[in-house]
C-alpha cells in the first residue's frame, strides 16, 4: 500500500521532464548515504549519475551536513543587497583562490540556469556600459545551458526549446566541435559581424545534455586565443564540468585557459543545496562600477548568497583535497577498464571518458526520445542502479565515494541489458 506522502505526490506534484500521461510512478526515496539511495521498500540503489550530476562526495556527507546544521542555528538568511555575511565572503575568497587566475569577482545566484543568465546579462551590458552596441552572442550546436529564456536562447534548438522558438533571441551558431570546426566558423563570424559580437559561450570540453560529447582541449584553446585577440568575451559554462568532474577541478584548468566569465552550480554545494555563481574578471567588474546608476547590474534573487548554501559550499570545497583527487583518478581508471570490456559489443558506439564521466552511444536513432534509453533506465533500476540515459546516449557520472565494486556492478548491469533477449 502506498504511504500518504506517495499518494500526495500522485495527486499534486508536477515532476520535471515527465509526461504524466504515461510515466511510471516515481521511485519513493526515504534516505541516502554515500553512493546509495534507499527507497521506501528498503531497496538500495547505486546512484550512478550523482542525482542529476550534483552529488560530489556522496549523499549525507557528515562534514557538509554539520556545516549546514551549524549555519542554520546562526544565520539562515539575510538580504544580500546592502548586507553581507561571513559564509558568502569566505566562499567567494575560497573560489577565487581555486579558480583559474584572473577570475576575481563572484556574483551569487540560485542554480545553473541563473548563473548563465547572469553571465549573458553581464556580457551584454558590459559593452553597453562601454558605449558600444554588441547584441550578438555565439554558442555551439547541441549546447545546453539551462531552461530559463536566456539559457534556452544560447542552447541548441530542439525538443526542449521547440515550444518557445519564436520567443528566443538571435544567436550565432558555431559547429559542435565533435562534428565541425567552430574555430573556422568563429573566424568567419568575426570577419562578417565582429563588431556586433559580445561573447562566445561554451561548455568546455563536454557538451552534456547534448549527448555527452567530448571535445578537444586544443579547440577550446584556439577559441580562447581568437576571442582574446579580437576582444570578444569568452563565457565558460562549467555547471556540469566544475569541481573535478573532468579530472582537474575545472575543465578550463585541464585546457589551460582562463575565460572572462565562468558559471558554476550543481556540485558547488556537494549536491546538498541549490546555489549558483558567476565569476568574472576585475576588468569586467570595473565596467559596472560608476557614479552612473545606469551602469549597475540590476539583477538579484531573494536567496542570493543564502548563508546555509554558502556554508555547504565551503564544506564541499574543503573536501576537494588530495584524497578526492586520488578517488577521481581511480574512477577514471575503472571507467576506461570497464568500457574496454563492453566496447566490442555490436550495439556500442563511440565509448569516451573524460575524468569521472564515461559515456557511449547505443546503435539507433540519436534522439532524446529514443526508447532504448528508457528501457535501459528501467532495467537498471530493477537491478538497483540509477542510470538515466539521454536517449541512446548512456553515461555514468558517479559520486567520488563510489567504489570499484559499485562501478563494476553498474557496468555489469549495462552488459546484462545489452545481452538480453530482444
Amino acid at each position: 500500500m502506498s504511504s500518504p506522502w506517495v499518494m500526495a505526490d500522485a495527486r499534486h506534484v508536477w515532476h520535471p521532464y515527465t509526461q504524466h500521461f504515461n510515466a511510471p510512478e516515481p521511485v519513493p526515496i526515504v534516505r541516502a548515504q554515500g553512493a546509495y539511495l534507499y527507497d521506501a521498500y528498503g531497496r538500495a540503489i547505486f546512484d550512478a549519475i550523482s542525482s542529476w550530476w550534483v552529488t560530489l562526495h556522496g549523499h549525507a556527507h557528515p562534514a557538509i551536513a554539520a556545516a549546514i546544521a551549524g549555519q542554520a542555528r546562526t544565520l539562515e538568511q539575510v538580504i544580500f543587497a546592502g548586507f553581507t555575511h561571513e559564509p558568502a565572503a569566505l566562499l567567494a575568497e575560497d573560489l577565487v583562490q581555486r579558480l583559474p587566475r584572473g577570475l576575481t569577482r563572484v556574483f551569487f545566484s540560485d542554480d545553473g540556469s541563473t548563473a548563465v543568465e547572469v553571465a549573458l546579462k553581464v556580457a551584454l551590458q558590459h559593452w553597453k556600459n562601454r558605449g558600444k552596441r554588441r547584441p550578438l552572442v555565439a554558442a555551439l550546436e547541441h549546447a545546453y545551458h539551462g531552461d530559463t529564456f536566456g539559457a534556452m536562447s544560447v542552447g541548441g534548438r530542439g525538443l526542449f526549446t521547440a515550444g518557445f522558438a519564436e520567443l528566443l533571441f538571435e544567436v550565432a551558431r558555431l559547429p559542435d566541435p565533435t562534428e565541425g570546426d567552430p574555430v573556422d566558423a568563429l573566424i568567419q563570424l568575426l570577419d562578417t559581424r565582429g563588431d556586433e559580437l559580445a561573447a562566445v559561450i561554451v561548455e568546455p570540453l563536454l557538451l552534456g545534455v547534448g549527448g555527452m560529447r567530448v571535445w578537444h582541449a586544443s579547440t577550446l584553446q584556439a577559441l580562447r586565443a581568437l576571442t582574446a585577440e579580437r576582444g570578444v568575451l569568452l563565457i565558460a559554462d562549467e555547471v556540469l564540468t566544475g569541481f573535478g568532474r573532468t579530472g582537474p577541478l575545472f575543465a578550463c584548468e585541464r585546457a589551460g585557459v582562463v575565460p572572462d566569465i565562468l558559471c558554476l552550480a550543481k556540485g558547488l554545494t556537494g549536491g546538498f543545496l541549490p546555489l549558483g555563481v558567476t565569476v568574472v574578471t576585475e576588468e569586467l567588474f570595473a565596467s559596472f562600477r560608476s557614479p552612473d546608476c545606469g551602469r549597475t547590474l540590476y539583477h538579484g534573487h531573494s536567496y542570493t548568497a543564502n548563508p546555509i548554501s554558502c556554508a555547504a559550499a565551503r564544506a564541499s570545497l574543503a573536501l576537494l583535497d588530495a584524497g578526492s583527487e586520488q578517488s577521481r583518478a581511480a574512477i577514471e581508471r575503472i571507467h576506461r577498464k570497464q568500457l574496454d570490456v563492453i566496447t566490442g559489443h555490436p550495439a556500442v558506439r563511440a565509448p569516451r571518458v573524460l575524468g569521472t564521466i564515461a559515456a557511449f552511444d547505443l546503435v539507433g536513432a540519436a534522439s532524446y526520445l529514443n526508447p532504448v534509453g528508457q528501457a535501459l533506465g528501467a532495467f537498471a533500476l530493477r537491478e538497483g542502479v540509477l542510470i538515466r540515459p539521454l536517449g541512446n546516449v548512456v553515461y555514468l557520472i558517479p559520486p567520488y565515494c563510489s567504489t570499484a565494486q559499485d562501478l563494476e556492478r553498474a557496468y555489469a548491469v549495462i552488459a546484462a541489458f545489452l545481452d538480453r533477449p530482444c
